[in-house]
């Protein structure tokens, strides 16, 4: 019993996002940490209005960022990547990316994306990324956000794994010392 679960924190450990502490939002909000991928997410509630400028400078930021274009970019690098580690997946690959298409897609996430930023930033400061963005460096960052995203996820993932060991012992070591207590 003790070995099935630290296989499952350690399997846990490498597919979860990582959490993210307590924020306070441009409007002074709490947001609560991001949820794991597989804890299921609540519909949002109503949420509330955006100021027209806002919702202007956050559409004009996206734009300028090609979020929909690194969107599609990021959802193929996944699935490929997903196909890859498990081929055994090739037979379900369609499926999976229209389900993506469908729930993941620039188009199905944009309003959310909006009310996300919109939340955190306010117009002028949206502006002021957008400025940013618009410059040759944030559009060389545009440019390779998705690579050093991907990257950095390899490099996280090769780093757990070769401390797992290190990882399992303290586990089991914690299970064992609560184990003989009882």
């Amino acid at each position: 019993m003790k070995h099935y679960i630290v296989l499952l924190a350690c399997g846990l450990l490498l597919t979860a996002p990582a959490a993210v502490a307590q924020t306070k939002s441009a409007k002074g909000k709490t947001t609560k940490p991001a949820a794991a991928a597989t804890t299921p997410v609540p519909a949002p509630v109503a949420a509330e209005p955006i100021p027209a400028a806002q919702r202007q400078a956050a559409e004009t930021l996206f734009g300028t960022m090609q979020m929909d274009k690194n969107m599609t970019t990021m959802m193929e690098q996944m699935l490929d990547m997903q196909v890859k580690q498990n081929p055994q997946l090739q037979t379900v690959e369609p499926e999976m990316r229209a389900f993506f298409n469908k729930y993941m897609s620039w188009t199905a996430l944009r309003e959310d994306m909006v009310q996300v930023y919109a939340r955190e930033f306010t117009a002028s400061e949206l502006q002021d990324l957008n400025r940013f963005y618009q410059t040759p460096t944030g559009q060389k960052y545009i440019s390779k956000q998705t690579s050093l995203m991907q990257e950095g996820m390899l490099i996280a993932q090769r780093r757990v794994q070769e401390h797992m060991p290190e990882l399992q012992q303290t586990i089991m070591q914690k299970l064992g010392q609560g184990q003989s207590t009882e």
